[in-house]
């Protein structure tokens, strides 16, 4: 049982570790909070330094969440564990400790975690952020709809309910997350890739 607190805590103190925030240091840059859309995300970090250090962060937020479920299922004490370690991981990155709870919009760090818990649905939901992506131009928006995706493939391949509960609740964080591109998309003035 302590155990298992545990590996949640770790998942969760893995998933506040903001690749964005530590990137931007190391190159020298601007503070992604303070410039662009003020996301320390992949996203605002390529718009401000870069394609290469958008794409080290969205690895390092990926990362982090491969390695969270990856020791969660070494630990093998449940399904549900793996289940909570994938959700801590991604409120880490959401609302992180070591950045007073303001954190990204958890894109990336889900599909770190998705891609072991949920392979098929996982790579689902990529084809649908880039058939979205590619055709309108709006990261947000595939993010979105991916978010939406995972959770119904889940349950329609019949993955087990705690894997399909941790991805419909990470959908709903990342929901929450992208309001505000969501009212800038119905306004016309989200930014395009």
């Amino acid at each position: 049982m302590l155990m298992d607190i545990g590996v949640l805590l770790l998942a969760y103190f893995l998933g506040s570790i903001s690749f964005g925030l530590l990137l931007a240091r190391l190159y020298g840059g601007q503070d992604p909070r303070h410039s662009g859309s003020g996301n320390i995300g992949a996203t605002n970090v390529a718009r401000l330094l870069g394609k290469k250090v958008g794409v080290f962060t969205l690895l390092g937020d990926c990362g982090k969440g491969i390695i969270a479920v990856v020791l969660a299922q070494c630990w093998g004490s449940s399904l549900l564990i793996s289940a909570g370690a994938a959700l801590s991981a991604v409120l880490g990155h959401v609302f992180p400790i070591y950045y007073g709870f303001r954190g990204g919009k958890g894109v990336a760090t889900a599909l770190g975690v998705l891609l072991p818990t949920l392979p098929m649905p996982a790579l689902g939901g990529c084809l649908v952020w880039l058939v979205t992506t590619l055709l309108w131009r709006y990261v947000s928006a595939g993010s979105i709809l991916a978010a939406v995706i995972v959770p119904v493939l889940a349950a329609c391949l019949a993955y087990p309910l705690p894997l399909v509960g941790a991805a419909g609740a990470i959908a709903c964080l990342i929901l929450y997350k992208h309001r505000s591109n969501v009212q800038r998309l119905l306004q016309g003035s989200e930014p395009k890739l």
